[in-house]
């Protein structure tokens, strides 16, 4: 159904931080028919007000463009807001008090499911097993997921329950962890291993964008359906609340399109713009890009909208599944094993879907890694010509310095991510550091470095990865610290920062020209925080909260 169109909204007694550099301040703002009508001092914004124009007053607070979450898991992270959250939990009697409440909490779950299980929750060198989970729910099937999701640990009855106790065959880049005694030792690495245990619990229709890329078989119907677009809702809800407006996902099916659609539709409206990728798995023949194109003609608004390829190429640090130049510095013997795609099969990839005009986007997280894709983009470039395609590198947690100014030279995006380095949002050094090595600190998590040489660089969280708060992103990037003091710089400031959540962020998406400003004819998306991000201290960003979130003219999340 359709919705009028919102009452002009004037927002005024404002620090208005446009992003505009042309007209970088303001102190009001006139919102009206889903565009900025205006915006400027007081007395003249004040006086277009009308007699149907709600009044904001932000009481001398921060306003900002709406906010982009520029890589995040919509579905599955609003379907895991309902597991066990064990961020912070540290040792195996907190693991156990949390997990056996849980479990209490729980009785009708098939599988109980725990997120954010640091890899060093037991303390030292010690890895979580089977054995231990065995000690804490040793009759129910019971796993948890480490903070990235590239490596779940499983206890008995789970394996047993999804079939994984002796072992099976993956494909490359993924592993079911043996034991010396024959049988999986609970650890598993990598989706394939641990989807099996996904898909017996019933939770495999929230994670088949990053799992298959493909469709629900049968499709959902009934309950099954209305439980998924409460999901969806749920998650918009979780997201506005954050201060965003617009939504950059990384995983992607149609159907996490179509359930959008549906929520439009039954709505008028979508409380956030959103952007959902097809996913090319390493599985599918090249043919199966006609379905990305597909997905971009057919979906392609200013709300909802298409037109990205995700891909994976290695995996991630902690499990030695990030593809790296030069051994890692705790394991002589192995620079990550086999990547998801060849360098070959990476090439000839993004050669065609560069050809169809679409945009990529690859997980890369070694050094590795991120050689191998900018050479895909290179190789794209030289077949088919150079165009304006901004494709996109998430994670470049490592980088050769060889491979830095590459970035600029290609137009390539780095997509990163200021809850991810070691030491920054409560997460610790090890074992994280000592795998990269000394020799590659200067090169890791390189925001400053990549932003110096020409970068674009969006911010994002990876949520559920990582908390989405953008507040404690932008402090994260504010705040962060070196490792050793020979380290480069690596922070950004506060306006660099806001930046990457607003302008970058826009830009990522090819609506620069639209969106991530506050500009007048640009799109009525507003975030107004409950404070002066700029007269608190660095380290206290976090307690600044948002106050209203508007997208297209209409209020989204009022505290």
């Amino acid at each position: 159904m359709s919705q009028p169109s919102p009452s002009p909204i004037l927002i005024t007694n404002a620090k208005i931080l446009t992003m505009d550099e042309a007209n970088p301040r303001a102190e009001a703002l006139l919102l009206k028919d889903g565009c900025i009508a205006a915006i400027g001092s007081r007395e003249e914004v004040e006086a277009l007000k009308t007699a149907d124009t709600r009044v904001i007053d932000a009481g001398g607070a921060t306003v900002l463009p709406g906010l982009s979450e520029n890589h995040l898991h919509l579905f599955s992270g609003s379907a895991e807001l309902d597991h066990l959250q064990l961020k912070g939990i540290q040792g195996f009697d907190a693991l156990k008090m949390a997990a056996t409440a849980y479990a209490a909490d729980m009785p009708q779950e098939k599988v109980l499911f725990g997120q954010g299980c640091d890899y060093t929750i037991l303390g030292g060198d010690e890895r979580l097993t089977r054995h231990h989970l065995d000690r804490i729910i040793p009759d129910r099937p019971f796993a948890v997921f480490a903070p990235d999701h590239h490596t779940a640990w499983a206890n008995t009855a789970a394996l047993e329950f999804a079939g994984l106790l002796n072992g099976k065959d993956l494909g490359p880049g993924n592993e079911i962890v043996m034991g010396d005694d024959g049988l999986a030792n609970g650890e598993l690495r990598e989706m394939e291993a641990f989807g099996p245990l996904q898909f017996a619990a019933g939770f495999d229709r929230y994670r088949l964008g990053l799992a298959t890329g493909g469709e629900p078989d049968p499709y959902p119907t009934g309950e099954d359906y209305e439980k998924d677009i409460a999901v969806m809702r749920r998650g918009l809800d979780y997201c506005a609340r954050h201060g965003f407006t617009s939504l950059q996902c990384m995983d992607g099916n149609l159907y996490q399109l179509e359930l959008l659609a549906e929520i439009e539709k039954r709505d008028g409206f979508l409380p956030l713009r959103v952007r959902i990728p097809f996913h090319l798995k390493n599985f599918m023949p090249l043919s199966m890009l006609e379905k990305a194109s597909a997905m971009a003609e057919t979906y392609n608004s200013d709300f909802l909208s298409s037109g990205t390829v995700k891909m994976f190429y290695d995996g991630v640090l902690d499990s030695w599944t990030a593809i790296m130049v030069e051994p890692y510095a705790n394991k002589p013997d192995s620079t990550g094993g086999q990547s998801l795609f060849t360098h070959e099969e990476m090439t000839a990839a993004a050669i065609e879907i560069d050809r169809r005009g679409l945009q990529i986007a690859v997980h890369a997280i070694g050094d590795g890694a991120v050689r191998a894709v900018l050479d895909g983009y290179e190789a794209a470039r030289k077949a088919n010509g150079p165009r304006d395609s901004r494709h996109r590198v998430e994670h470049v947690e490592v980088i050769h310095p060889a491979d830095i100014h590459r970035f600029s030279a290609l137009g390539a995006i780095a997509s990163m991510q200021p809850p991810h380095p070691p030491g920054s949002m409560g997460l610790p050094l090890e074992p994280t550091v000592s795998m990269i090595g000394r020799d590659r600190w200067p090169y890791s998590y390189a925001w400053r470095t990549l932003k110096d040489a020409g970068a674009h660089i969006p911010f994002a969280s990876d949520w559920p990865v990582s908390p989405i708060d953008p507040l404690e992103g932008i402090e994260a990037a504010v705040t962060r610290k070196k490792w050793q003091d020979s380290d480069p710089d690596q922070s950004f400031s506060l306006m660099e920062a806001i930046a990457a959540y607003t302008v970058e962020g826009a830009y990522a998406e090819f609506a620069e020209d639209r969106k991530g400003m506050l500009k007048a004819g640009y799109f009525a998306d507003v975030t107004v925080l409950d404070g002066d991000i700029e007269a608190v201290a660095p380290d206290q960003i976090h307690a600044i909260r948002p106050a209203t979130v508007i997208c297209g003219g209409r209020v989204t999340f009022e505290a």
